[in-house]
């Protein structure tokens, strides 16, 4: 299955003093894009959350090459680099459509709970989705 980039158009209001992209915007575009990456693997979040499961953030990172500006649009690449039923990662690459600069890279680490906190192994609360894991795992080399 192809996965396509998502692409996003950056706002005025994503903006600085220095007319360029603020720093966290680039951490809300991940989460964009990683939902977006979720629907087209079939694992909707809205269903996901329908099951009982929730997915926080137990880490989020940017690395910033280059500036982004209004209006610039952005294709992010997202990539599920690790996966073990309960933790699973993100690796996400930022690049400038018109161009191919790279913009920024970054990666996030999400673990699975019920609504009351515990541990979930998809493995047995959702197997459908944990074979869509199992199915479009990149692992880093």
């Amino acid at each position: 299955m192809e996965i396509k980039p998502y692409l996003h158009n950056a706002k005025y209001y994503e903006t600085d003093q220095m007319a360029i992209v603020h720093h966290s915007n680039y951490i809300r575009w991940f989460e964009e894009a990683r939902v977006d990456w979720m629907a087209q693997v079939g694992i909707p979040f809205r269903e996901v959350e329908a099951r009982g499961i929730v997915v926080p953030v137990v880490s989020v990172s940017a690395q910033y090459k280059t500036m982004t500006h209004f209006d610039d649009t952005v294709s992010i690449t997202v990539k599920l680099t690790y996966y073990n039923s309960v933790r699973f990662k993100f690796r996400y690459e930022v690049r400038d459509t018109d161009t191919g600069e790279l913009r920024a890279t970054g990666e996030s680490e999400h673990c699975l709970l019920d609504k009351a906190g515990r541990v979930v192994s998809l493995r047995r609360k959702a197997p459908d989705f944990h074979q869509r894991f199992v199915d479009n795992l990149e692992p880093e080399e």
